[in-house]
């Protein structure tokens, strides 16, 4: 297959296109690194890709979303051909699998069931998906939700999961309390010295800090990014003025940074 340049020829290509590009990188006169690869020696490249493509939205960047959804269909389309040569699954099975889904899962829409708002929508497809999975109770619903997401997405997925089943608290006082409350371990825990409960601690006292998030309705993995970048940014901003005078913030006071700080904020 001949892949010319899109640059001097505009060629319209398709997804059957990009499939035979990869099986050709993939074929033993193809190329070396794409010939190597495996679903495992892939995982990173996925979860970059992934994250990539939230960048670009996040920066409204649009031409560049474009070409990171672009790179996470390159992944996906790896993954397949990979799975079609160990003769795991075919591609066809994917986007057939994924049809299927759409179609039983949104009774709303193919089907005679009706709902009243999106609300109701997301929560028919849970009972739906607990049916399709044939899971015999919540528990089996939590167990199943990926180790390999973020820390802060896991606990609000399986502290919704658990409010599901009336694991809940009342209100926003009791969450704040209970914050509160590991707070107070954490800090004993510190007296004590004992690494180990000081992380189990520390873990307890952001899982609820992650469930105080859920009822101020506030994305918490957002509201870290955010808090990360303000201070990226704060500290950009204290290391320029520290350079306006001629010093390096290793060579100034706690005070002297204090009050850098204090200006840029």
């Amino acid at each position: 297959m001949e892949v010319r340049n899109k640059k001097t020829e505009d060629k319209k290509y398709s997804f059957d296109d990009l499939v035979n590009i990869i099986r050709r990188l993939r074929a033993k006169d193809g190329c070396p690194w794409d010939r190597e690869q495996t679903h495992e020696s892939l995982k990173q490249c996925l979860i970059e890709e992934a994250y990539e493509t939230i960048e670009a939205i996040n920066n409204k960047d649009y031409r560049n979303l474009c070409e990171e959804l672009g790179d996470v269909l390159l992944q996906v389309v790896m993954h397949g051909v990979i799975a079609e040569e160990e003769k795991e699954f075919t591609l066809e099975d994917v986007i057939g699998g994924e049809c299927e889904k759409m179609i039983h899962r949104h009774p709303h829409v193919f089907g005679n069931l009706e709902v009243k708002d999106s609300e109701a929508v997301l929560n028919n497809w849970e009972d739906i998906k607990q049916k399709e999975k044939n899971y015999d109770n919540i528990s089996d619903s939590i167990l199943n939700i990926p180790k390999a997401l973020p820390a802060n997405i896991r606990a609000e997925k399986i502290q919704k999961k658990a409010a599901k089943a009336g694991l809940e608290f009342e209100n926003f006082d009791q969450v704040l309390d209970k914050v509160y409350e590991e707070l107070e371990e954490l800090i004993e825990a510190r007296k004590i010295g004992q690494k180990s409960d000081i992380e189990e601690e520390f873990g307890d006292l952001m899982f609820s800090v992650v469930n105080l998030s859920r009822f101020l309705h506030v994305n918490a993995e957002n509201s870290l990014t955010n808090a990360t970048n303000k201070f990226i940014n704060r500290f950009v901003g204290v290391e320029f003025f520290a350079r306006q005078e001629g010093k390096h913030l290793w060579e100034m006071s706690a005070s002297e940074i204090d009050t850098l700080w204090g200006r840029v904020k």
